[in-house]
């Protein structure tokens, strides 16, 4: 057997086929995220912080303009505005998943701005995309023991706690994860990040087409894991929702910082009020 055909073979023999959270048409020709880079001391400032921070995707304009995100250990930071503001790409950008052309990104005392994402998993940050965010066709329990990929040790403690967090994953943890609601789906998410053991956990519209009932539920299994000690950065389109849960809350406007505030301060501001909830 030729070598092209023993990595063919290898390729076939990987067991779970499962292409759910792929993209079918392939990667793009986006400029690619830098591959490596190392990490340097940077004491003092917030536990996590994208400073100044301007970059857009590949090779194209702009998204973020020298906007900055903070968010001390424990706290609930929430970043809201318009579509198109770069709320996620803020986020992403904090997570290494575009190459910024200006800014740094540093985390609990090391500056990160060069690492890539996987390095920064390593790190202590996990990341929930808004969509397409578990394996369909694997059960609820194997869609988390995939967030365990990393560790080395006896992670059933970690599962043990993820159930006591979602209730209904116990009982659904045999099932595969595509035959779930959506805030079902949600929870299986935010639960495999979390069976990472994260410093940081990165949601990306957590409560997007969900019911209310859900999305206050939500909420509170959010409030739950920053009070067991973990940092939450937020995107959120039910604004004045997240606002009532955040230490901190950013409004972001043409990828640049329009207001900064507590959630209670930027809920009682007649600006953001009137330009971005509705009055």
């Amino acid at each position: 057997m030729t070598s092209e055909e023993d990595l063919k073979a290898l390729r076939d023999d990987r067991g779970n086929k499962d292409a759910s959270i792929t993209r079918k048409q392939g990667m793009g020709t986006a400029e690619p995220v830098r591959a490596g880079g190392h990490s340097h001391p940077a004491p003092g400032g917030p536990f996590l912080i994208g400073e100044n921070m301007t970059g857009g995707y590949g090779k194209g304009a702009n998204i973020l303009n020298g906007c900055t995100i903070a968010v001390e250990r424990g706290q609930i930071a929430v970043i809201v505005g318009p579509n198109g503001a770069g709320k996620s790409t803020a986020m992403k950008a904090t997570f290494g998943m575009l190459n910024l052309r200006g800014g740094a990104v540093r985390l609990d005392g090391e500056d990160i701005t060069e690492l890539a994402p996987q390095a920064r998993v390593a790190k202590g940050m996990a990341f929930v995309p808004q969509t397409n965010n578990v394996f369909t066709s694997m059960t609820v329990e194997e869609n988390l023991e995939m967030g365990a990929f990393l560790r080395r040790d006896d992670f059933s403690g970690t599962m043990e706690q993820v159930f006591d967090l979602f209730p209904i994953l116990r009982t659904k943890r045999r099932q595969p994860a595509g035959e779930l609601s959506g805030g079902q789906r949600q929870q299986v998410a935010v639960g495999r990040a979390l069976m990472t053991q994260p410093k940081v956990l990165l949601l990306d519209e957590p409560t997007a087409g969900v019911s209310p009932i859900v999305m206050d539920e939500l909420f509170d299994r959010i409030i739950e894991v920053a009070r067991a000690g973990i940092t939450i950065l937020m995107v959120e389109q039910n604004a004045r929702q997240a606002l009532e849960i955040a230490d901190i809350g950013y409004v972001l406007v043409q990828g640049a910082n329009a207001h900064t505030g507590t959630g209670r301060e930027l809920l009682t501001d007649p600006v953001v009020r009137r330009t971005f909830l509705g009055g």
